[in-house]
């Protein structure tokens, strides 16, 4: 008897993985357009939102001095000491709740006297309080 050895077989028959993913497709195709897509309603309001308030800007400058300006009324800035401007501040703070305070310094004022500044308004309750710079270019 002249048998042959018996060959192995080294490749995967895909045909039966082909059947079952046409199958799946199928059922997917069918079902899409039976699910619903998430649908959110959202409230109506009475009136339409207000824009948001210009900040009280306080700059310090190189000398350490203050200044106050309230960008809301107009561009016209005063020179106060730490004190005044909590006050100034606070009364501003009184008639616009929303008001922001912004504090702008020189570059080359000393972050402490920042932090001096921006200390003093925090612990008199003055709220929103925040530091303006600005953007580098490119």
């Amino acid at each position: 008897m002249n048998r042959r050895p018996r060959r192995f077989m080294n490749q995967i028959n895909v045909v039966p993985y082909i059947d079952v993913m046409l199958v799946l497709l199928i059922i997917f195709m069918v079902t899409a357009p039976l699910v619903n897509p998430g649908q959110i309603e959202l409230p109506s309001v009475g009136q339409s939102l207000k824009p948001p308030m210009a900040p009280l800007e306080v700059e310090i400058r190189t000398d350490n001095s203050l200044r106050l300006r309230d960008r809301a009324q107009s561009n016209a800035e005063r020179k106060v000491t730490l004190d005044e401007l909590v006050d100034a501040v606070k009364e501003q703070q009184q008639r616009n709740p929303e008001q922001a305070v912004v504090i702008s310094a020189d570059k080359n004022v000393r972050y402490e006297m920042v932090l001096n500044v921006m200390d003093k308004l925090q612990s008199n309750q003055v709220k929103k309080v925040g530091l303006l710079a600005k953007p580098r270019a490119g």
